[in-house]
C-alpha cells in the first residue's frame, strides 16, 4: 500500500514537471526560439505556447522592440591626418529572431565593430572641417552600410546618430581663435556698415533739408516779388488815375533824396541827372507863379547907392 502511495506521488510530481515544462508564456514584443533535438524547430510567439518536454529546448527570449546602443568614442583619422574621437548612437530593431540567434553569435558586438570600420572609411575621405559640418552625410552613409550588412542578421538599423566629434586639444584652441577672429571681423564689418548707413542717412537728411530750405526761399522770393509787383501796379494805377502834373512828381522826388542820404553806411552817394530836371521844373513852376502874381504883392527893391 505504501509502495502504491509513493508511486502515485512520484507520478504526480512527474506529471507536474511535464506540464510545467510543456507550457511556455512569452511576453509581448518578445520571441523565443525552440530547438528540437538540437535543431531549430520554431519561434514562439507572444502568449501561451506548448512544447514537448525533454525533447524541445527553449532558448532565451529576444527583445523585438527598438533598442538604443551607445558606443564608446572611437579614434578616427581624417583625410588631413588629424585624429578625432567620434561617439555614435545606434537605433536598431530585431526583425527575424531566428537569424539574430543563428546567423551571428553576438549581433551587438558585430554592429559595433561594423560601425567603427564604416566610420573610418567615411571619415578617412573627409578633412576636419568637412567632418564637423557633414554629420547628416555621415549618418546617412553609416545607416546605409549598417542596414545592408545587418539585414542577413535579422536586424534593421533605423537610425545612426553622431553624438560628438572631438578634435585634439590644439586643434580646438586654434578653432576657437579662428572663430573669435571671425566674430571680431563680423562685428567690425557690421559696425562699419552701421556708420556708413548712418552717414548716408545723415547726408540724405541734410540734402532734403537744404532742398526744402531753398524751395522755401524760392517761394518766399516769388511771393515777395509778386507782392512788390502788385504794390507797384497799384501805385502806378493810382497815379495814373489821379493824373498828377510834373511839378508834384518833381516835388515828391526831391523829398525822397534825403531819405536815401539817411541810410546807415551811406558815406558817398551820387545825385542822378534827374535832379536837375526836377529843379528846373520847380524853378519854372515858381517863375510862372511870380509872373501870375499881382503887382502890389511884388516888393520893389531900390538899386544900391551909386557913388560914382
Amino acid at each position: 500500500m505504501e509502495v502504491l502511495i509513493v508511486v502515485a506521488v512520484v507520478a504526480a510530481l512527474i506529471a507536474a514537471v511535464v506540464v510545467v515544462r510543456s507550457v511556455r508564456i512569452v511576453p509581448q514584443a518578445r520571441a523565443r526560439n525552440v530547438e528540437r533535438l538540437g535543431r531549430y524547430h520554431k519561434t514562439l510567439e507572444p502568449g501561451l505556447n506548448f512544447v514537448i518536454p525533454f525533447v524541445d529546448r527553449v532558448r532565451p527570449q529576444i527583445d523585438l522592440r527598438e533598442q538604443v546602443v551607445s558606443f564608446q568614442p572611437q579614434p578616427v583619422i581624417t583625410e588631413d591626418n588629424l585624429v578625432v574621437n567620434i561617439d555614435t548612437v545606434l537605433y536598431f530593431q530585431v526583425t527575424d529572431p531566428r537569424a539574430a540567434a543563428y546567423e551571428i553569435s553576438n549581433f551587438i558586438q558585430g554592429i559595433e565593430q561594423l560601425t567603427v570600420t564604416t566610420l573610418r572609411n567615411v571619415i578617412g575621405g573627409m578633412d576636419l572641417e568637412e567632418t564637423l559640418t557633414s554629420r547628416e552625410k555621415i549618418n546617412s552613409e553609416l545607416r546605409g552600410v549598417l542596414d545592408e550588412a545587418t539585414g542577413k542578421w535579422g536586424i534593421r538599423v533605423n537610425r545612426v546618430e553622431i553624438k560628438a566629434i572631438d578634435p585634439p586639444a590644439p586643434i580646438k584652441q586654434a578653432m576657437e581663435k579662428q572663430m573669435r577672429a571671425d566674430r571680431d571681423k563680423r562685428a567690425a564689418i557690421l559696425t562699419a556698415e552701421g556708420v556708413r548707413q548712418s552717414q548716408i542717412l545723415t547726408a540724405e537728411g541734410e540734402k532734403q533739408s537744404a532742398i526744402l530750405r531753398a524751395e522755401g526761399a524760392r517761394q518766399s522770393a516769388i511771393l515777395q516779388a509778386e507782392g512788390q509787383a502788385q504794390a507797384i501796379g497799384t501805385v502806378f494805377q493810382a497815379v495814373h488815375d489821379n493824373d498828377p502834373d510834373p511839378k508834384l512828381l518833381a516835388y515828391q522826388y526831391l523829398q525822397t533824396l534825403p531819405q536815401l542820404a539817411q541810410s546807415e553806411g551811406n558815406t558817398f552817394w551820387v545825385i542822378p541827372s534827374e535832379v536837375t530836371t526836377a529843379l528846373r521844373s520847380i524853378t519854372k513852376a515858381f517863375g510862372e507863379d511870380e509872373q501870375q502874381a499881382p503887382d502890389h504883392d511884388v516888393k520893389k527893391i531900390a538899386p544900391p547907392f551909386d557913388n560914382r
